[in-house]
């Protein structure tokens, strides 16, 4: 066991963690707790990644990951030819680290009830070989209560070390944004939500000095629990009312973007009015689920809450409006798309990532197969397996042979690759009169005009 943290003076800690001399164990090594332990490994902490998958183990200790993070790949490589990261499916090596991070997911129920089995294992597992001095650090998405009524005393019951008094235990929720998680992780103030105040003083210690981030304070780890519930269900209402100002401006005939960015001007509190874009349905792992966590939340306590089922409402309708969108722009060139040859470009649910969990594109690709149109998918981020989770047909390879003889191009995700190859150069390769469905309002409408298609962006 190497040298313990929780339980040593405030000095001891920032010197122990200034000079690295406690290493990070994190549990968990899927989307999240990738980013952090390469981050941190990056960063120069010993850092050893836990998984029960031998799959992702052997590959991070191949230098390798297929999570889909821009940058990732290189940090993994890098750290885990020089040591300071590596893998393994043996929870005995959390001794030999002062710091536990757990990462593990909580996918939803049928009910739309958080499913914590996950938690629950890795809380027998890491209580299985807790020690005096250990802090663990809780990072999945949870609802309230979850750290101090199951994960705590399964930890307490395990080891037979109390919280508080032999290890330190936090909830510490994770608000990085895929596409961006590398920079945000370095950026983004951490909420600490601890069991005493010496697991947040060495939670903000750690986070301070291993990310370079301040930490927020708040009174008890269900406190905390709630912060990441109420961040995404912000994010998610805030895109319906931006999807539904979207739809009634497609019928007015002006630009929501241009209501969106004038509206944004306005000082309210303290800080502007913040309306996020619209877009073509709303994806991802959290956004789709953490609303129906706080609906679940308001059932158990006898609440019936209007809020997250009308911001799931609207945004799960999302799809389905941008299919009637291109069966009115088709419509106006005098075409159907049954007789159309479509190209989609961009199934992953986030512009410039390749992740396909929960996106939205796959019920506008469906429609799409359902009408019997001729269909050409291309995604540069995308690989094979991950493909199959939004649709059977094999990707085309390359824009150009995708958008080929297309009476309409529908981006689904504006990766940054489909901005790269000249407008004109895609008007070329497509049909006579080929509409241009922009579902992630990332082109300039003037300059797809000019290169000669029928524009259309979600309420432009």
């Amino acid at each position: 066991m190497v040298e313990g943290v929780f339980g040593r003076s405030d000095a001891e800690i920032d010197l122990l963690v200034r000079g690295m001399r406690s290493g990070i164990a994190v549990v968990g090594f899927g989307y999240i707790g990738t980013v952090i332990g390469a981050v941190l490994a990056d960063r120069g902490w010993p850092v050893t990644g836990i998984d029960v998958r031998q799959s992702v183990v052997d590959e991070i200790n191949l230098g390798k990951t297929t999570v889909p993070e821009p940058g990732l790949s290189e940090i993994v490589a890098n750290n885990v030819r020089v040591g300071r990261l590596r893998a393994t499916s043996d929870f005995t090596a959390i001794a030999d680290n002062g710091f536990v991070i757990v990462t593990v997911g909580t996918p939803l129920g049928p009910d739309y009830e958080p499913i914590v089995d996950d938690i629950e294992a890795a809380a027998r597992a890491v209580g299985k070989n807790l020690r005096k001095g250990h802090l663990i650090i809780l990072k999945s998405t949870v609802p309230p209560d979850t750290t101090e009524k199951l994960f705590k005393p399964i930890l307490e019951e395990v080891s037979g070390l109390t919280a508080g008094v032999d290890f330190g235990l936090a909830f510490c929720p994770e608000r990085i944004a895929e596409g961006q998680a590398i920079k945000e992780l370095t950026s983004i103030p951490i909420v600490v939500g601890a069991v005493d105040e010496l697991s947040a003083r060495a939670c903000s210690t750690l986070f301070r000095h291993a990310l370079g981030v301040e930490s927020i304070v708040v009174d008890d780890p269900r406190t905390a629990e709630m912060v990441k519930l109420a961040d995404n269900l912000w994010i998610d209402l805030n895109v319906a009312m931006a999807n539904e100002m979207a739809k009634v401006c497609d019928r007015l005939g002006m630009d929501a973007l241009q209501v969106i960015h004038a509206a944004n001007s306005m000082p309210k509190g303290s800080h502007n009015v913040n309306i996020l874009m619209p877009s073509m349905g709303v994806g991802g792992y959290c956004l789709t689920k953490d609303p129906w966590f706080v609906n679940h939340l308001g059932e158990s306590l006898g609440l019936e809450l209007s809020i997250p089922r009308t911001s799931r409402t609207v945004n799960d309708a999302m799809p389905a409006y941008t299919y009637g969108l291109l069966t009115e722009l088709l419509a106006d060139q005098g075409k159907t798309i049954e007789a159309s040859k479509i190209a989609v470009l961009g199934i992953a649910f986030k512009n410039n990532t390749g992740d396909c969990r929960l996106t939205p594109t796959k019920y506008v690709v469906e429609l799409l197969e359902e009408s019997g149109c001729g269909l050409a998918i291309h995604d540069p981020w995308v690989m094979g397996e991950e493909a199959h989770m939004v649709t059977k047909i094999p990707l085309t390879a390359d824009i150009e042979s995708a958008v080929n003889g297309a009476d309409a191009l529908v981006v689904l995700a504006g990766h940054r690759e489909f901005h790269q190859i000249p407008l004109a150069r895609l008007a070329e390769l497509t049909a006579g009169g080929c509409v241009f469905l922009d579902g992630r309002n990332s082109f300039d409408p003037a300059a797809v005009r000019a290169a000669g298609f029928v524009y259309k962006g979600i309420g432009r």
